[in-house]
């Protein structure tokens, strides 16, 4: 049986190659991976605008049009649900193209919808990709990337979902051309192409070397750390860290081994998450938790999905005028997630999200304010409020994008880095799935919200939520930038403001060194 090349922390292996090209190795690796993320954002996008067309040709109710459009976030929850312990069985790359397949599957029956449950079908269908999808590409590049950019490729399929809105909102300007019986059958269809070059290009990407040290193979792993890191002695070290989370002593180092005490197929996690976790576990679960409620409570959905019906409110009448300002909250929302994933590696994850979080309620509460006063003066043509109201729109989707956005730079790569190895793609899910549930339930009961409180008060709701989202992140949340992912859990297990202080400055130390 071969050798690791690591004996005693010395490097055995033959002349060392060039170095130059192990970050962009990496930096392949999340573009392959967070491209699945394209199709999903796709349809979050390209629904917001097909609703339109939808509703007038099926002739749908306000409820039917709300069920549809959130429910794509329900059935994900199945999705979700099953990822963890998918990934665990058949690996982060394979579980990448099943995504893309049930996103295939399901673009294809959307686009052949002839009435409103031939669309629930595929919409049941694509969900459970969307939940496949949006758990398994930031846990993938997290556990490929080194720490010192973890951050920034663990933000890629934050990028690659805003391009896909941005490609949505755009293909409803142009297919709205087309027959209205038509326009919206290519606006969904389309979505069926890309996929299929999508899931090709995974199968070129290497496996997660977490995954392959937990199934016993070192020697693949140590391959692909070596490719990823940006010197043979930080692969030997990542490798080590790795085996040692997982249980392995440090004398093994054959190729293949037998992993001791080897729970298969994630058999425990649920029990170490959720019945008997340690204290660290137990601060770790309520913090992924906590972010991803916050995330969707604090409304964007309601944006992201509605954009049109909110501008229409706001005193945009024109339907052409109201797809033209949501492809500007489209170009909005992706310039600044390129703006969050550039900087969170420099600023800081707990930075971030406090200053996302503080803009999106300012932003919030000055929306409803306008809308409000819209609301109250039919008839009248309040510019200054109109353009409030617009301007809002587009500041609110740039703060979110900028850290606690969603599924967004911050969000995604801290739930995808602080859980301990061997809970990490079920502890993910978690977070996933009640992520998905609450973008349901806002995209299922937005309409009836705003006529229930006004379109004014529900964002004012929404700006509350945001305000308690601000205390509970700078209360719990500790930071983890340049942490190792073997060291997380030390992070967690405190709620005080020391041990927060006490990591910052790990981190800090961390960084140094590199």
């Amino acid at each position: 049986m071969g050798s690791l090349g690591v004996e005693q922390g010395v490097v055995v292996a033959d002349s060392e190659p060039p170095r130059g090209n192990r970050s962009r190795y990496a930096f392949a690796c999340a573009i392959l991976a967070s491209m699945t993320s394209i199709i999903l954002g796709y349809d979050i996008g390209v629904m917001s605008g097909a609703a339109i067309f939808i509703k007038d040709d099926l002739k749908l109710s306000d409820v039917q049009l709300e069920i549809l459009m959130g429910i794509l976030n329900i059935y994900s929850l199945i999705g979700s649900g099953a990822a963890g312990r998918t990934s665990d069985w058949i690996g982060r790359r394979f579980t990448i193209v099943l995504a893309g397949a049930f996103f295939f599957c399901g673009a294809l029956l959307m686009g052949f919808s002839t009435n409103y449950p031939f669309i629930m079908v595929g919409r049941f269908v694509a969900g459970i990709g969307v939940g496949y999808a949006m758990m398994i590409a930031p846990v993938y590049t997290a556990e490929v990337a080194p720490a010192s950019s973890r951050g920034f490729l663990s933000s890629f399929p934050e990028i690659f979902i805003n391009i896909g809105i941005l490609l949505g909102y755009v293909s409803n300007y142009f297919f709205s051309k087309l027959p209205e019986h038509l326009g919206w059958r290519f606006m969904l269809g389309v979505g069926a192409v890309p996929s299929v070059f999508l899931a090709i290009g995974v199968l070129a990407m290497p496996e997660s070397p977490r995954w392959l040290v937990l199934q016993g193979r070192l020697g693949d792993a140590f391959k692909v750390l070596d490719k990823t890191s940006n010197t043979k002695e930080e692969a030997i070290t990542r490798l080590e860290d790795i085996k040692r989370a997982a249980g392995i002593p440090d004398d093994m180092t054959d190729d293949v081994i037998v992993v001791p005490n080897k729970k298969s197929a994630g058999k425990g996690v649920w029990k170490d998450l959720l019945v008997r976790p340690t204290p660290s576990v137990r601060h770790i679960l309520i913090a992924c938790l906590g972010i991803h409620f916050a995330q969707q409570a604090s409304g964007i959905d309601a944006v992201v999905l509605y954009s049109p019906t909110i501008f229409s409110k706001a005193g945009l009448k024109s339907k052409n005028d109201q797809l033209l300002a949501t492809v500007a909250v489209g170009v909005v929302k992706t310039l600044f997630i390129v703006v969050g994933t550039c900087v969170v590696d420099r600023f800081g994850r707990r930075a971030l999200l406090l200053t996302s979080m503080g803009g999106m309620f300012l932003s919030l509460t000055a929306l409803g304010t306008s809308l409000t006063v819209i609301d109250r003066n039919p008839g009248q043509t309040l510019k200054w409020a109109i353009g409030l109201a617009v301007t809002t729109v587009m500041t609110f989707v740039a703060t979110f994008s900028i850290g606690s956005g969603g599924p967004t730079p911050v969000t995604w790569v801290y739930c995808s880095e602080i859980f301990p190895v061997r809970l990490r793609a079920q502890g993910a899910s978690l977070g996933v799935m009640l992520n998905r549930l609450m973008s349901g339930i806002i995209g299922m009961t937005f309409l009836s919200l705003s006529k229930g409180l006004t379109i004014g008060g529900a964002f004012l709701l929404f700006a509350g939520v945001a305000a308690a989202a601000w205390v509970f992140f700078f209360t719990f949340l500790p930071e983890t930038r340049g942490m190792p992912l073997e060291e997380m859990e030390s992070l967690f297990g405190s709620y005080t403001v020391n041990k927060k202080n006490n990591a910052v400055s790990k981190d800090n130390e961390v960084v140094d060194e590199q």
